[in-house]
C-alpha cells in the first residue's frame, strides 16, 4: 500500500498556523445558560415576527440586517488606533475581551469587509475610506520580511508589533510567514485598490512589495522536490534558524539571503489556499502550469486505498502536466473533493475570483454540487435539520475543524457532528469499509458555511439561517454566533473575525452586486487567470 503523502499540511487560515507556532490551543469557548439550555427552551432573538419558527422566503432586508449586526462585531474587535482586528472576540463584544492577536488574513478580512460595509450602506463612504487608511497606515510601519514583502503570522492588534510571546500561556511565537495567510491580505489589497479610492496609493505599495514566488517549490532542486509535476507552494517559511521546529530546510527561490522553507507543500486543488496560487498566476510570478500540480483527488488504485473512497475519472493534460481528474461520489453526485470536505475549502477563493464563471466545466460543475451535497447531509442523511459544515469554534470545547466526512480526502475526516461519527464506505474491491451507514449524533453547525452557499444557493441558504437564528437562537447582537451545535443546543458564543469576514464577502456579492468580485477580479486578472483556469474539466457531474 502506498503510504500516505507527506506532502499535504492542511489549514484552516491563521487559526491553523498555531500549530506551526507552536503556540497554545485558543481560549475556551464561552457558553452561557441559554447556550446550555434545547433548543426548545430558549427564547427567540429580536427577529421580526415573520421570522419566528418556520422556514421563510428569501428577505433582502433580513440578510441586509444580518450584516450589519455581523459588521458591529467586527468594529468590536477593530483597536480604534490601529485599525487592526483582533482574532476573536466572546459574544459580550468587550474591547477588554478581545483576542490580544491578530494574523494577515484575520487584517484582510476586515478590508473587505468594511468595502462590503459601504456597498450595503451600513457605513458612510468616508467612515471606510478612513478605517481602510487607518488599518493600512499600521500595516505600512510594522516588521515583516523585506526581501518578499509578506507579513508574520501573529502580532498584537493593539500596537501592530509582532508576537513572540503568546498573550495568553506566555509561550514563545517563532515569526512565520504562512503562504496562505499571506494569500488572503494579497487579495485584500487588491479589492481594496479597485474599492477604495482614497486608499489605492498605500494598497499598491503593499502589494506591489509582495513576492508570492517566494513560496513557489518548481520541483527544480533534486535535494528538495515537490514530487508533484508543475511545482506547488510551499506552507511558508520561518526567516531565521532560531526557534524553528522540524520540517524545513534552507533556501530561497527569491534569491538573496536564504530563509527556512517548510517541507510541506499545499497540494489539493480544493483548498483555500488556491488563492495564493491565483496571486502568483495573476502577477506573473508563478507559471500557469502550477495550476494543475495539486492533486484533484489521490489515484484510485489499490495502492492508494488509504483515503476517504475510491475515485472515479480519468487523466488529462493541461499545458504538459497530466491530471487525474478524479471525483468521489455521494448521493448520486460525483464531487471533487477537499482535505476536509469544508465548505471554506470549497468556497472561499470563491468569494474573490467567480470561479463557476471562469471555469464552467471545473468550478462551474463542483460548487453547486459541493453546496447541495452539504445541503443533503444535513438533511437527509444526518437528520440534523441544519446544514453547513466548517471549521470554527467548538461548542464544546475551543476550536475544530467541522465538515462532511465524504467529502474530503482525509479519513481521519473533519466530521459534522460531536461524536465524530466517520464515515467509511471503503475503496472499491480494494478495502472494504467500515462504516458505510453511519448514524450521526449531535450535529454542529457553522453559519458562516451557510453564508458561502447563499452565492449558489440563496433560498435554501436563507431558510436555514433564518431557522438557526429564531430555532437554534445562536445569535447575538454582533450576528450569528461562531457554531451551534443542533441537538444539544449548545452555541460556542463567540466571533471569530476571518467568520465574520466570510459572512460579509459572501453577502457583499449576493446583495452588493459581486461587489467583492468586482474589485478583486478585474479585466486584467480576468486575462491573466481566465485562460489557466477555464481550461480544466473536472470529473465532476451527476453519476
Amino acid at each position: 500500500m502506498t503510504p500516505r503523502p507527506t506532502l499535504h499540511v492542511p489549514t484552516s487560515a491563521s487559526r491553523r498556523q498555531l500549530l506551526l507556532g507552536g503556540v497554545a490551543a485558543l481560549g475556551t469557548v464561552a457558553t452561557g445558560a441559554a447556550a446550555a439550555a434545547p433548543a426548545a427552551a430558549r427564547t427567540p432573538s429580536a427577529a421580526p415576527a415573520f421570522l419566528r419558527g418556520a422556514a421563510t422566503d428569501w428577505d433582502p432586508a433580513t440578510v441586509r440586517r444580518w450584516a450589519s449586526d455581523t459588521w458591529d462585531s467586527l468594529v468590536a474587535m477593530t483597536d480604534e488606533e490601529t485599525g487592526l482586528i483582533a482574532d476573536n472576540i466572546p459574544a459580550s463584544l468587550g474591547a477588554s475581551e478581545r483576542s490580544g492577536y491578530t494574523s494577515p488574513t484575520n487584517i484582510g478580512g476586515y478590508l473587505w469587509s468594511a468595502v462590503v460595509a459601504r456597498e450595503l450602506g451600513i457605513i458612510t463612504p468616508g467612515e471606510m475610506t478612513r478605517r481602510v487608511r487607518r488599518t493600512l497606515t499600521t500595516l505600512l510601519r510594522m516588521e515583516h520580511h523585506e526581501p518578499s514583502g509578506m507579513y508574520y503570522n501573529w502580532y498584537d492588534e493593539a500596537s501592530g508589533d509582532v508576537l513572540r510571546e503568546w498573550p495568553t500561556t506566555g509561550e514563545r511565537v517563532v515569526p512565520f510567514v504562512s503562504s496562505v495567510d499571506s494569500g488572503w491580505l494579497g487579495a485584500a489589497l487588491m479589492v481594496v485598490r479597485e474599492a477604495v479610492p482614497g486608499a489605492r496609493k498605500m494598497a499598491d505599495e503593499l502589494f506591489g512589495r509582495m513576492r508570492w514566488d517566494v513560496f513557489y517549490n518548481p520541483g527544480d532542486d533534486p535535494d528538495h522536490p515537490t514530487v508533484r509535476p508543475g511545482g506547488l507552494m510551499h506552507g511558508g517559511f520561518y526567516p531565521s534558524e532560531d526557534g524553528r521546529p522540524g520540517g524545513t530546510y534552507q533556501g530561497t527561490h527569491i534569491g538573496g539571503d536564504p530563509v527556512w522553507l517548510t517541507t510541506h507543500h499545499y497540494d489539493t486543488a480544493v483548498s483555500e489556499t488556491r488563492i495564493t496560487s491565483y496571486l502568483g498566476i495573476l502577477t506573473g510570478q508563478v507559471p500557469g502550469k502550477h495550476w494543475f500540480a495539486a492533486w484533484r483527488t489521490f489515484p484510485e488504485s489499490c495502492d492508494w486505498s488509504w483515503h476517504e473512497m475510491q475515485p472515479v475519472g480519468e487523466t488529462r493534460t493541461y499545458l504538459g502536466v497530466d491530471v487525474y481528474e478524479g471525483a468521489y461520489t455521494y448521493r448520486g453526485m460525483r464531487i471533487v473533493p477537499g482535505w476536509g470536505g469544508s465548505m471554506f475549502e470549497e468556497l472561499m477563493p470563491d468569494v474573490f475570483v467567480p470561479e463557476e464563471t471562469w471555469a464552467p466545466r471545473s468550478w462551474g460543475r463542483n460548487h453547486p454540487l459541493h453546496v447541495r451535497a452539504q445541503r443533503e447531509h444535513g438533511l437527509i442523511e444526518a437528520g440534523y435539520g441544519y446544514w453547513g459544515f466548517s471549521p470554527a469554534s467548538d461548542p464544546f470545547d475551543n476550536y475544530r475543524e467541522y465538515g462532511v466526512d465524504a467529502l474530503g480526502l482525509n479519513p481521519d475526516g473533519y466530521f459534522s457532528d460531536r461524536e465524530m461519527t466517520n464515515y467509511d464506505p471503503g475503496f472499491g474491491d480494494c478495502r472494504e469499509g467500515t462504516n458505510p451507514n453511519p448514524e450521526y449524533g449531535d450535529g454542529v453547525v457553522t453559519p458562516h458555511a451557510a453564508f458561502l452557499a447563499m452565492m449558489h444557493e440563496p433560498q435554501e441558504a436563507f431558510t436555514n439561517l433564518a431557522k438557526i437564528e429564531t430555532e437554534l437562537g445562536a445569535y447575538g447582537s454582533g450576528g450569528f454566533h461562531d457554531a451551534v451545535a443542533v441537538g444539544s443546543g449548545t452555541v460556542a458564543e463567540r466571533f471569530l473575525s476571518l467568520d465574520q469576514a466570510m459572512i460579509m464577502g459572501a453577502v457583499g456579492n449576493v446583495l452588493g452586486n459581486d461587489v467583492v468580485r468586482r474589485a478583486f477580479s478585474t479585466k486584467a486578472v480576468e486575462k491573466a487567470l481566465r485562460p489557466v483556469i477555464g481550461m480544466e474539466e473536472f470529473g465532476a457531474g451527476l453519476a
